[in-house]
């Protein structure tokens, strides 16, 4: 796919007609295309939105995108953030633009949406078995030869069905041999002899090749600073010695790639300190959730807590919801539930109230739990809580937010919206 195709795909998605598919944009605005509906610059709380609505703070946005170029260029990483997070080719693109090498991915469908809007790269972090998927992999890289897409093995018998299924493609699948993040962990080897014979493997064919070593550090069992060092530390050295064997013979590069959302900082440290190689090294880091970050699980888990020297992200989501049920003075009710936010780690958590265009914190105001369509609020004695009331909410986890939305509003500070972000899940 060219650059202008690419391009053309991104702009369609505003020629996308607005209808009952998309829950929170005002009921007025059937019919008009999603270009239309943003060039009118609705104001979130004034402009017809019916709660519950899910918004992305643009200035957020913005600064989480600038933060993450900025520390990958600083600590001479490159970029591949995990798309799976999300599933937002807007967002692809806008992280492409602030210097990422490509986009990881975890499942053949993603992939897919990725190369629909023009993805150049792709880095499925995961183990491909699938013929159907092999083969339309196999189809995209022949027939795009600007096409980089690189993923995970962890088994000879694994490589086996890769191969059986690749053949006759005209180009090699990239592959990296998968490190399994210690005893009980995901997938990935857990050993380097094993290691070492899924590489054999790979080298016994003629559709795979292999391009470096990879795996996933957020899996460390009892994660902390030190594990997860010591593994990223197993991570180098098995690249090392791959390359003392002459497994990268003939490549242009050779792939090391780890990076979550919560050790970015040990994996910097870590890939710092990789040794000169046979052929230059692509340090490849993979962090997704930043882009909206969180409330909850990664506000508390980012490095950046860590090293504050570095910055700081922002949470950008916000769930504005209405008390609907006022039945007690130590209990209300809101019109979102387990439909709309995200509960897999932590419940949201009450951060503001609007009522007459005025805005003021949750005091007294939090969630206890979710039931399909409405979140139970405790409130206590200062809570000034009214039916009617809009409740804005932090989220935790965005993994399991973006999915629940499949058209989000950009809301600037001052609630005017400047656009729409589609999901694909």
């Amino acid at each position: 796919m060219t650059a202008d195709s690419a391009a053309e795909s991104l702009a369609r998605l505003a020629d996308e007609r607005v209808d009952h598919r998309f829950k929170g944009l005002p009921p007025d605005a059937d019919g008009l295309t999603v270009g239309e509906l943003a060039a009118q610059r609705r104001n979130l709380f004034t402009g017809g939105f019916a709660t519950p609505v899910l918004a992305l703070s643009a200035e957020r946005l913005e600064h989480n995108l600038k933060l993450m170029e900025v520390y990958a260029d600083r600590h001479g990483l490159a970029f591949a953030p995990h798309g799976k997070t999300s599933m937002a080719p807007q967002l692809f693109h806008w992280q492409i633009e602030h210097g990422a090498w490509g986009i990881t991915l975890a499942v053949p469908h993603q992939v897919r949406v990725a190369r629909a809007f023009g993805i150049r790269r792709v880095f499925l972090a995961n183990e491909l078995v699938d013929p159907a998927a092999l083969r339309w992999t196999a189809a995209e890289l022949d027939a795009d030869p600007d096409f980089r897409f690189v993923c995970y093995v962890d088994s000879v018998r694994g490589v086996e069905l890769m191969d059986a299924a690749l053949r006759g493609a005209s180009r090699r699948v990239d592959v990296v041999v998968e490190l399994a993040a210690g005893e009980g962990a995901r997938t990935g080897v857990r050993t380097e002899a094993e290691c070492a014979a899924v590489a054999d493997a790979v080298a016994g064919t003629r559709t795979l090749r292999l391009v470096g070593v990879a795996g996933y550090e957020g899996e460390v069992p009892q994660a902390d600073p030190e594990r997860v060092t010591a593994w990223l530390r197993r991570l180098v050295a098995l690249a090392v010695d791959f390359d003392k064997a002459g497994r990268f013979t003939g490549l242009d590069e050779i792939v090391v790639s780890a990076g979550g959302s919560a050790w970015f900082d040990a994996v910097a440290d870590v890939f710092a300190g990789i040794p000169e190689l046979s052929l230059p090294v692509l340090k490849l880091l993979r962090s997704g959730a930043y882009v909206s970050h969180d409330d909850g699980h990664y506000r508390k888990l980012t490095p950046f807590n860590r090293v504050p020297e570095e910055g700081a992200l922002e949470p950008a989501f916000r769930l504005w919801t209405q008390v609907v049920s006022r039945p007690t003075a130590e209990q209300a009710f809101v019109n979102a539930g387990k439909r709309d936010a995200a509960y897999d780690l932590d419940l949201p958590f009450a951060q503001v109230v609007r009522r007459d265009g005025a805005e003021r914190p949750a005091t007294g105001v939090s969630v206890t739990a979710l039931s399909d369509q409405h979140a139970w609020l405790r409130t206590t004695p200062e809570a000034d809580l009214e039916v009617g009331d809009w409740v804005g909410l932090g989220l935790s986890h965005p993994c399991t937010s973006f999915d629940k939305w499949p058209l989000i509003p950009v809301a600037e500070a001052d609630g005017t919206v400047v656009d729409y972000v589609r999901t694909y899940f």
